[in-house]
C-alpha cells in the first residue's frame, strides 16, 4: 500500500490548538510573574519544575501504560492487530508504534508517546471483541492520527503545566511564609495575591483551556483518521458502538481508568453530557456530523 501523498489538514482546528496552547503559556507566565512579584524564589521552583518536566517528557508514556495495566504484544501474539498497525504506518508515513493490549471489557483505545518514533498505540480486549475489523481499523487510524499530529505530547504538556501551577502554590506557601514572617501585613497581602492568581490558573486552565484543546485534537484526529482509511462511515459506526456500550461497563471498571479519559477515543464515563464546556471530548453528535460531512464530500453531494 502506497503512502498517501495528501494528508488531510484542517487549518482551523490546528489554529485553534495553537491559540489555546499559546493562551495556556501566557497564563502560566503571568502566574510566574505574580510569584516573582511577591518574592517567591522562582529560580528554585524552576529547577524543581525543570526536573519534573524532564521526567514527564521521557517517561510520561510509560506512566500512562503502567497506570492502565496494559501489556505489549508481539506480532505472534496479536497478528491481526499488528497487520492493521503495519498498514496504517505505511499509509500515514509513520514509524510503526509499539502495540499494547489492555485486558478489560471496556471498549476503548488510546495513543501516547513524546513523538512518532517513541509512540504507543493501545487497544482493549473489549474493543477488539465488540467492533468489526473495518471499525477497529478506523479506530486505530484515529489513534495514529494523534501520533501524526503530535498532539498527544501537546496535551500532556498542557496538563503538566497545570499540575506545576498547583505545585508552585504549595511550595510558595512555605517559602513565602519564611521570607515574610517579619511583615505579617505584607505577607498577608502577598498570599492574597498568590491565591487569587492560583485560583484563576486552576479554573481557566483545567476547566476551560485544556478541555478546549482536547476537543480540538479529537475532532482533528477523527478527520485525519477517516481520511487515512478513506471510510468515514467506519469511524461513525465505531464511535456509535463504543459510546452505546459504555453504559454496560461496571462502574468500578470506569473509575479505574478515569484518569486517562482525555487520551481515550471515547471517555470512559456515562450519564454525562459530553457537550459541556468542561468535557475533554466533543459530543458524539458533533463528531458524527463532521464525519457525515466528509462522506457527502466524497460522494460529491456537498
Amino acid at each position: 500500500m502506497q503512502a498517501r501523498q495528501h494528508w488531510y489538514k484542517d487549518s482551523g482546528l490546528q489554529r485553534r490548538m495553537f491559540i489555546v496552547m499559546a493562551l495556556l503559556m501566557a497564563l502560566y507566565l503571568a502566574f510566574i510573574a505574580v510569584l516573582f512579584y511577591v518574592g517567591v524564589p522562582v529560580l528554585m521552583i524552576a529547577l524543581i519544575a525543570g526536573g519534573m518536566a524532564f521526567f514527564q517528557y521521557f517517561f510520561s508514556d510509560k506512566m500512562v501504560i503502567a497506570t492502565m495495566g496494559a501489556k505489549q504484544v508481539t506480532p505472534a501474539q496479536a497478528p491481526e492487530l499488528h497487520e492493521m498497525v503495519d498498514r496504517l504506518s505505511q499509509t500515514m508515513d509513520l514509524p510503526k508504534p509499539k502495540v499494547y493490549l489492555m485486558d478489560t471489557d471496556l471498549p476503548n483505545a488510546f495513543a501516547t508517546g513524546r513523538n512518532p518514533r517513541h509512540a504507543v498505540v493501545c487497544v482493549t480486549t473489549g474493543i477488539i471483541n465488540q467492533l468489526e475489523g473495518r471499525e477497529l481499523f478506523a479506530v486505530l487510524a484515529h489513534e495514529m492520527a494523534h501520533v501524526k499530529n503530535r498532539d498527544v505530547f501537546v496535551l500532556t504538556l498542557a496538563s503538566f503545566f497545570a499540575t506545576i501551577a498547583g505545585f508552585i502554590v504549595q511550595w510558595g506557601f512555605f517559602l513565602s511564609m519564611g521570607s515574610r514572617n517579619d511583615d505579617n501585613r505584607g505577607g498577608g497581602n502577598a498570599w492574597l495575591l498568590i491565591y487569587i492568581a492560583s485560583f484563576v490558573v486552576s479554573i481557566v486552565s483545567t476547566l476551560v483551556l485544556i478541555p478546549a484543546l482536547s476537543r480540538s485534537r479529537e475532532l482533528l484526529a477523527d478527520r485525519n483518521g477517516a481520511e487515512a482509511v478513506g471510510a468515514p462511515g467506519d469511524l461513525i459506526a465505531a464511535l456509535t458502538k463504543i459510546s452505546g456500550n459504555m453504559n454496560q461497563i461496571p462502574t468500578q471498571d470506569l473509575r479505574r481508568v478515569e484518569s486517562a479519559n482525555a487520551f481515550f477515543i471515547v471517555p470512559a464515563i456515562r450519564g454525562v453530557n459530553l457537550g459541556t464546556l468542561t468535557s475533554t471530548h466533543p459530543s458524539l453528535e458533533q463528531r458524527i456530523e463532521q464525519l457525515q460531512a466528509m462522506m457527502r464530500r466524497q460522494e460529491g453531494i456537498a
